[in-house]
């Protein structure tokens, strides 16, 4: 149920496959726009289709459905297979229930891609005792297929959003070694459907979070930042679990990091707490350290042009990252930023980003979308140089047209993808197509 363009759902479809099962794949996109996607399902021959819908007869007398993350728990059709005893899975947490691996979960609202993949860079470097591998919310990469692969000494290190998370308490469990980063407004569009107030919606985001180490036993460990530290323990009182709480300061000050920005050190702080439970040394995690070059479309230097350093942050969905962002690599003293923002709207508190943006900005570009029209009037206010723009292509020329020597460019959007593009992966990647042709 889901088969998506992201590659996770393919390599799902694919896997099971393989192993003979007679599929039906359903997935409410049509199929043109899923055509990438089946392109690469072409030669299988035990694959049925149901596109640009769901229906309820594909939901009765199957052995199993898969729902891809994201997929509401509240859905007739889940609804109607749980009717017909049909057990209804998720993935990664499937995996979970199945292998021998030790696990390592990382999830929050910001900071789990650089803190997984600073976890798993590092282990497959020095990690001696058997293989490492990656899944959960990785583009392109299926969970399930590790099956096959994982054994009893090996380490499987995931990324486990709000969604996936969902499975994992379902299942009841949770990974050996969890890590919760931080705790954002976010997904308000999700959690509020129904009529939920703002605050309860948070709440519900929090509970699926929280199943990353509520089902932990006394020999894991949650490592913890510590603003969430205190809220967890607060809420759950009664965690087996070893708590490890991290705060930002706790990465020595003279490890000098290739990925810039506060909220980054502290990333890495979380992942050497992981690096030192399963038996790295201080040198080691140094050395990781040092030499980590960050995730693609998290604050990613991507060029430099007419002494213009150009940043792809795609993944800035929320104002708490854009400000982040800027903090990172601005300068108050110099207003040295050309902002790319914008897009489809999240419901989001925006007051601290656009109390910000005449700190840091010299020019802001917008992008259309339903976020931005809720913001633009306030922004054309406080910044004089506000340009809005329909597309991309023009966003980045506008955005050069007004750069300096020594300003950043940086595409730090603040808001969901939806709209002008399919996620924020594709967006990322149409940015860095048009910097890669100057």
């Amino acid at each position: 149920m889901g088969l998506g363009l992201l590659g996770r759902g393919l390599g799902v479809v694919k896997f099971l496959s393989d192993c003979g099962a007679e599929l039906v794949v359903t997935d409410l996109k049509t199929k043109e726009q899923l055509a990438p996607s089946l392109a690469e399902l072409a030669s299988f021959k035990n694959i049925s289709f149901v596109l640009g819908e769901h229906r309820l007869q594909d939901f009765r007398d199957r052995d199993l459905v898969i729902k891809a993350a994201g997929v509401p728990l509240d859905s007739v059709y889940v609804a109607e297979a749980r009717a017909h005893d049909i057990p209804v899975k998720m993935e990664s947490s499937l995996f979970a229930s199945l292998t021998p691996a030790t696990l390592i979960g990382v999830t929050g609202t910001r900071g789990k891609s650089t803190t997984t993949h600073f976890i798993f860079e590092s282990l497959q470097k020095y990690y001696k005792k058997g293989n490492v591998f990656l899944g959960g919310n990785i583009r392109g990469l299926a969970t399930l297929p590790l099956i096959k692969e994982a054994k009893e000494n090996d380490l499987v290190v995931l990324e486990l959003d709000s969604w996936q998370l969902q499975g994992f308490g379902e299942e009841k469990i949770s990974p050996h070694i969890a890590v919760f980063t931080n705790f954002l407004s976010d997904h308000l569009n999700y959690y509020m459907r129904g009529g939920h107030s703002e605050a309860h919606a948070m709440e519900l985001y929090f509970a699926d979070k929280a199943n990353i180490f509520r089902h932990q036993n006394k020999s894991d460990y949650l490592v913890v930042s510590a603003e969430v530290a205190h809220n967890i323990v607060k809420k759950y009182p009664l965690l087996q679990s070893e708590i490890i709480t991290v705060h930002p300061n706790d990465l020595p000050k003279d490890w000098q990091l290739e990925i810039p920005g506060e909220h980054n050190r502290e990333n890495i702080a979380l992942g050497a707490a992981v690096l030192r439970i399963v038996g790295c040394t201080e040198d080691e995690i140094k050395e990781c350290a040092q030499e980590f070059k960050g995730v693609p479309g998290r604050l990613e230097l991507v060029g430099e042009k007419n002494g213009v350093k150009i940043y792809n942050d795609t993944n800035s969905t929320t104002p708490e990252a854009a400000v982040a962002a800027l903090e990172a690599v601005g300068d108050t003293s110099k207003k040295n930023i050309v902002l790319i923002m914008g897009g489809a709207d999240k419901q989001l508190d925006m007051t601290k980003l656009l109390k910000l943006l005449p700190d840091y900005c010299r020019a802001v570009v917008l992008l259309s979308g339903t976020g931005t029209e809720t913001v633009s009037a306030e922004i054309k206010e406080s910044n004089p140089q506000t340009i809005e723009v329909g597309s991309l292509s023009d966003a980045v020329d506008k955005a050069f047209a007004v750069a300096k020597v020594g300003d950043v460019l940086l595409f730090s959007p603040a808001f969901a993808s939806f709209g002008l593009f399919q996620n924020e992966y594709d967006r990322g990647d149409q940015f860095n197509v048009l910097i890669k042709k100057l």
